[in-house]
């Protein structure tokens, strides 16, 4: 059945639940119940079809009444995960359903074989050459059908899957290309294929069918590829064309917020998603991602419990129980469940990226690369991955290693300070202090999110002797920490206020140097040099105001100097 000619635009909104409706039916009959699932949920939030406007069964055609009753015996055995014995009873027939079912349970026969390997004979950090055995036999014949055109589209997105796993990507790209015109609505080959694009450059390069289910494949891409404000448009259009009450946008959305870090936005949306779908496991690990930022340990305690009585053993689960333990500093207990969660799910990115973190608290740096290094080989755009690898190579003092990977997680993340503070911190330990101190101004021109970035900017120039410089940067600093209402006894305030009293003071500016003096009191560690410089400003005013007779002169040049240089000298080493 070609599901093409299906396509519309948002405006009939009532085709759009018909198709939905038919690719449901498609794709249960084959097994296929991701797809299933989301086209579910988005017909659900639209409205409901009177029983005169439903669509028609599919046709049925006489390879399928030949295949029937090996179809229905081979259809209840791969639903109850006997996938050899499914496709024992499906060799030999025609239709294009059995043909699909059979070569799909000899896959997935190969993946739990593999999958079971794996689990009894490596730890989660070992890398195993355990494979799907089946992979090179399908690849054969499915080829074969491929070069005689005799695959429809979920037989050619089962063939661009088998590719993927043989690291064939840019064949791979191809197949489920002509998988997604050949069958639009099939959501499951607009996923894979999502997950070979690496670039913007890529996904414009592509040639795509012009349906309306490709508006939520580009907003599912530009969420990954890290376009926030495009993808929120995206899904803000959506909304707008009629799919307001979908519990998938709104997840989505929420995970927009998540990656640009605005976590009030992104906790709401978690919370109105809970409230509408109250069992929901999925994006789950993402809201206690959110949840162990803000510290919030009443709301991620109840979470976890909630999640166990709901399904103890979903992947999701596991990793919040690990956010958890991790939050109340239980590093190993942690560890543990994010090991817990790989094991059902091997190709779970979030666990290995928190294992890794993990293990990086536990001081346990090689474990950690492995961890890291596992979820790039998963996905390839996972920023927090390349960002804590360069974080381990950083506490194994290998600036170059940083570098290469601070590098990469920039790449991904453009517009992230903290990518940009690292990658300057990694150039200063390498004394490319130019490149240095681009990286810092780049990361306070983004928004500087931990508010580090002028002043590493400042030390740099203060090291240089770029006193001009370091001045600027440390006035923009005490602005940016007063002006944004953030933590007052912020820790390095008192270093700039000093740095600033010192070098209004040596530029004669005595109002400005005694102003900042004034406020190095406030603070424990600048509190003596402050008095210090205040009594220095006092002194140089009265001389100032009252010149000394002749008769005293010489003892005052004599002695002013020796009072002068001493604080001055403390202050200036100051770190």
């Amino acid at each position: 059945m070609k599901m093409a000619a299906l396509c519309s635009e948002f405006g009939d909104l009532v085709q759009i639940k018909k198709q939905l409706i038919s690719v449901i039916s498609l794709c249960k009959e084959r097994g296929l119940l991701h797809s299933a699932k989301w086209a579910s949920e988005l017909a659900f939030s639209l409205e409901r079809l009177p029983k005169d406007e439903l669509p028609p069964s599919p046709p049925f055609t006489e390879d399928d009444a030949q295949d029937l009753d090996a179809l229905t015996l081979a259809k209840s055995y791969f639903d109850l995960k006997e996938y050899d014995r499914a496709a024992y009873f499906l060799k030999g027939c025609c239709s294009q359903k059995a043909y699909f079912l059979y070569m799909y349970s000899r896959y997935l026969s190969g993946e739990k074989k593999k999958d079971d390997e794996t689990v009894d004979s490596l730890g989660p950090l070992e890398k195993g050459q355990v494979r799907n055995e089946a992979l090179r036999e399908l690849r054969v014949e499915l080829s074969k059908k491929h070069i005689a055109g005799e695959l429809d589209g979920f037989t050619l997105y089962l063939y661009g899957v088998v590719l993927r796993k043989l690291d064939l990507l840019k064949e791979a790209v191809e197949v489920f290309v002509e998988a997604i015109h050949a069958l639009p609505l099939h959501w499951g080959a607009w996923l894979e294929l999502s997950n070979l694009v690496t670039n913007i450059e890529m996904l414009k390069s592509l040639s795509l069918p012009d349906c309306w289910i490709k508006d939520f494949f580009m907003a599912h891409m530009y969420t990954e590829l890290q376009m926030i404000k495009e993808a929120l448009q995206k899904y803000q259009n959506l909304i707008e064309a009629g799919f307001s009450k979908s519990t998938y946008i709104i997840s989505q959305i929420a995970v927009a917020y998540h990656n640009i870090r605005d976590i009030d936005q992104a906790l709401a949306l978690f919370n109105e998603l809970r409230e509408q779908d109250p069992y929901r496991i999925d994006n789950m690990d993402t809201f206690s991602n959110l949840l162990y930022v803000k510290s919030m340990k009443p709301e991620l305690s109840y979470l976890a419990h909630n999640l166990v009585e709901i399904d103890k053993y979903r992947v999701e689960t596991c990793c919040v129980i690990g956010n958890y333990y991790s939050l109340r500093s239980q590093h190993e207990k942690a560890a543990l469940y994010f090991q817990r969660a790989l094991k059902l799910n091997p190709r779970c990115l979030g666990a290995w990226t928190l294992m890794g973190h993990e293990y990086m608290e536990m001081k346990n740096t090689s474990a950690a690369i492995q961890a890291y290094r596992h979820a790039i080989e998963v996905n390839k755009r996972d920023y927090r991955a390349w960002y804590g690898l360069g974080q381990t190579y950083e506490i194994l003092k290998m600036p170059f290693y940083c570098l290469y990977y601070y590098r990469k997680a920039h790449q991904l993340r453009p517009n992230d300070s903290r990518m940009l503070v690292a990658l300057g911190e990694s150039y200063e330990k390498l004394s490319q202090q130019v490149e240095a101190k681009k990286c810092y101004w780049r990361a306070y021109s983004v928004g500087d999110v931990e508010k580090m970035a002028l002043l590493k900017l400042a030390k740099l120039h203060e090291q240089l002797n770029e006193s001009d410089d370091a001045a600027q940067c440390y006035m923009l600093y005490i602005q940016d920490i007063f002006s944004c209402g953030e933590q007052l006894e912020h820790a390095e305030v008192s270093t700039a206020l000093r740095y600033l009293g010192q070098y209004y003071f040596k530029n004669k500016l005595y109002d400005e140097a005694s102003l900042c003096a004034q406020r190095c009191c406030d603070y424990n560690d600048a509190r003596e040099e402050g008095k210090a410089l205040l009594r220095q400003i006092s002194q140089v005013r009265d001389q100032i105001e009252t010149p000394s007779a002749d008769l005293f002169a010489p003892l005052s040049n004599n002695n002013t100097p020796v009072r002068r240089v001493s604080p001055l000298n403390l202050i200036s080493f100051t770190p």
